[in-house]
Formats: structure tokens, C-alpha cells, sequence
């Protein structure tokens, strides 16, 4: 490794930089005899093509000049309405004075990062919680501290629990962060009994809710709750993409924000990336205002619920007796290891096994989620799935006879 002539450089914060667990598997998982169970790659075959080429080509003809040009700090307001009218869909009341477009949700979470962490600050979170997130908030100097979560969500016995033991240390928690819906990375969907235990907790204890909200759209058999949001429009700052619902590639996601809160997003905006791509904007806009894009969402689901489907069985074909969840949508699947399995450690030898994971390690800001893996079913094809969880099942088997 080349030494780092500049090592002594470096602002405090660079220290909370580390690379994702995730994206260090995408130079492995891009081998084509390796099926992939490891990253949340949308299934991004099923968009048709020609209507995205068809929007491509009207956009060029009338608007070039516009979407080729610089933009405004706080997004096209013709895609903002587009975003309220999504939002409408799980229950949200809006304006579009308050939404604040950014370069996908993951860009969302640093702003809001930005705002409101000081090294120290301590942000809570569902245990395990998405990887992306834990990797800003540790950008921010902040500490982590996760919530016991089951099959219906984060507890709000342990939430109250948490808060009161963390502020009895004398730290300052400054937000919840949730995936409330269809979980990354476990799948699980917050009870609608408990959601609004969980905001009253918080705005008892003057903690903001950060819900990020990427997979809400992607149901199977029944709809998701109403978003947290809907429920409280002061208390809660909502996170939103493109990336799942439509394609990743153009990188636009969206904060919904009290008013306040919001002008300060847009200045944070503005300083990091002056503004969002008026282009990427704009083509998400006119694809919208073109197709029957709720029709291509429901395309999407079935997509997902065939392969949410083919995961399970292949479980119960070859890994009968290790618990997993079983989502109501979205893209993954939390599986429980043997005692004495070690997900991480495990990993080298499941990739000579020509299949891959994501291990229960990137999901935790402590360290810990060795008796976990992440099962992602979005992208590889049913069969491919299948394939994949049996070379799981063989290295999981072998890894059973060394510790037993």
C-alpha cells in the first residue's frame, strides 16, 4: 500500500470514513458465474426501454436548453408535484414549497446529516439498520446506538428504554433514523400499532424521526401503513427516490421537510452540489407525465414478489431450519446463521462457492451481526436465486461440520 503523505492532514471526521461492506463485494459479484445475493440492485429490465428513449427524445426536442442548463437549488418544480403526488399515495399531505430535491436519498441523508450532527451526538436506529446510513452518520462523528427490532418493527418498549438510558449518560440524541417499510436490510415492516407509540415517544423526548422511505411503493400482498409522515408534519423528516420505484442511474431522490427545516436543506444543498441535474430531473418528469407509471410500479411488485417468492421456497428447500423473514415487499430477506457461524469469516469461502452475500457486520455500527446474513432477491432471476441459496446451503453445511 502507498503511504499516505498526507496522514496528518486530515480534518478529524475523515476517521468516519470506511469503505461499505456492500460496495467492496461489487468487484466480486460482477463475475458472471457468481450469483449475487448481495446487492439491492433493482430489477431495472422490467422499465420499457423505448418509453424511456421516447421521453429522452421529447425532452431533447422542446426542452434541451432548460435540461442542459444549470438549475435551482431546490429541484424542478414540475417534478416536486410529481413527488407530492407519489407521496399522496401513502397518506401524505404536502406542499411543494417543502420538498427539497437531492442526488438520490443517500445524498438526502448526508444533508440532513449535515444539519443537525456534531461529533458525539448520538443518533438511534433499528438494529440491523441500512448500511448506507450507518456510513454517513459515522462521517458525522456520531454514535450509533440501535434498537431491538422484531418481525413487526422497532420496539417502542425499547426505544423509551433506550432514550432514557442514553440520556442518563448525558448524550444528546438528535434524530431516529427508520426504514419503516420492507426494511433494509431485514425486510421488516413497522407495525401500524406501533408507529404512533414511536412518534409520541420522540416528540416526548424532542427527537426528530428520520424515515427513509425508498421501498415503500414495493408491496406485495398488502399495502404498507401510511407513512410516519402522515402522521406528524413537524416531528418527522421524510426521504424519498427514484432509484427503487423507477431507475437508479439518474440519482434523484427527495426530502419532505417542515418549512424551517427545509430553507436550511436548500442552502446545504446549494454548498454541496450548487444544484441537482436538471437533466436527470427533467427526464424522470417527462417519463412521468408520459407513461402510466403507477402501472410500471405494479410491474415492478410482480416482479419482486416472484423472486421474494423463489427465495423463500429455495430456504425452505435447502435451509429449512434457519429463520429468515418473510417481507410483505421489497428486496430483501434476514436470515438467522447456526450458533457458531460466522457470516463474515464465512463469506471468502461462499464466493468459491460461486455465490455471494451480504454479512450481517454492515447492518451493525458496533461491530456485531456475525449470526446474520443479508439475502437480497431484487435483481438475479428466480432460477439463479434458487441456485444460489443451494451453493449457500453447501457452505453453510461445511462451515457447520468445522465448528461442531
Amino acid at each position: 500500500m502507498t503511504k499516505d503523505l498526507w496522514s496528518d492532514r486530515y480534518a478529524s471526521r475523515a476517521n468516519g470514513l470506511s469503505a461499505s461492506e456492500v460496495r467492496a463485494l461489487f468487484a466480486v459479484v460482477s463475475r458472471p458465474e457468481v450469483v449475487s445475493l448481495a446487492g439491492g440492485m433493482p430489477f431495472v429490465p422490467a422499465l420499457p426501454k423505448e418509453r424511456m428513449i421516447e421521453s429522452f427524445q421529447s425532452l431533447m426536442s422542446d426542452r434541451s436548453a432548460v435540461a442542459l442548463q444549470y438549475s435551482g437549488g431546490q429541484g424542478d418544480p414540475k417534478l416536486r408535484e410529481h413527488i407530492q403526488e407519489i407521496m399522496a399515495l401513502e397518506g401524505i399531505k404536502s406542499d411543494i414549497d417543502n420538498i427539497v430535491v437531492t442526488t438520490g436519498s443517500q445524498h438526502g441523508l448526508d444533508l440532513v446529516s449535515s444539519l443537525f450532527l456534531d461529533p458525539g451526538d448520538v443518533v438511534l436506529a433499528e438494529g440491523p439498520s441500512y448500511v448506507g446510513a450507518l456510513g454517513v452518520f459515522r462521517a458525522r462523528q456520531a454514535h450509533i446506538e440501535h434498537v431491538y427490532t422484531d418481525d413487526n418493527g422497532i420496539s417502542p418498549e425499547a426505544l423509551a428504554q433506550t432514550i432514557k438510558r442514553v440520556q442518563a449518560a448525558g448524550k444528546n440524541i438528535k434524530f431516529l433514523y427508520l426504514v419503516p417499510n420492507f426494511a433494509n436490510p431485514s425486510g421488516v415492516t413497522l407495525a401500524a400499532e406501533r408507529r404512533a407509540q414511536i412518534l409520541e415517544i420522540c416528540r416526548r423526548n424532542r427527537i426528530l424521526v428520520l424515515e427513509d422511505n425508498v421501498y415503500g411503493l414495493l408491496y406485495f400482498e398488502e399495502k404498507a401503513p401510511e407513512a410516519l409522515r402522515s402522521l406528524d408534519e413537524d416531528g418527522v423528516i421524510y426521504l424519498g427516490s427514484f432509484s427503487k420505484i423507477l431507475v437508479p442511474g439518474f440519482r434523484v431522490g427527495y426530502v419532505l421537510a417542515p418549512p424551517s427545516i427545509k430553507d436550511k436543506l436548500v442552502l446545504a444543498n446549494e454548498s454541496a452540489v450548487l444544484c441537482p441535474s436538471a437533466f436527470s430531473q427533467m427526464m424522470i418528469s417527462e417519463y412521468l407525465s408520459t407513461n402510466d407509471w403507477k402501472a410500471q410500479i405494479s410491474v415492478f411488485r410482480d416482479e419482486y414478489r416472484l423472486r421474494r417468492d423463489a427465495a423463500l421456497s429455495a430456504m425452505n428447500e435447502y435451509l429449512p431450519n434457519l429463520k429468515t423473514t418473510k417481507p410483505g415487499g421489497g428486496f430483501y430477506l434476514w436470515v438467522d446463521l447456526p450458533e457458531g457461524v460466522d457470516s463474515k469469516k464465512m463469506l471468502p469461502k461462499a464466493v468459491e462457492n460461486l455465490v455471494a452475500y451480504t454479512p450481517g457486520t454492515a447492518f451493525y455500527g458496533n461491530g456485531t451481526g456475525q449470526e446474520f446474513l443479508r439475502i437480497s432477491y431484487s435483481y438475479p432471476t428466480p432460477e439463479n436465486i434458487k441456485v444460489g441459496v443451494e451453493r449457500l446451503a453447501k457452505t453453510i453445511s461445511a462451515e457447520l461440520e468445522l465448528v461442531t
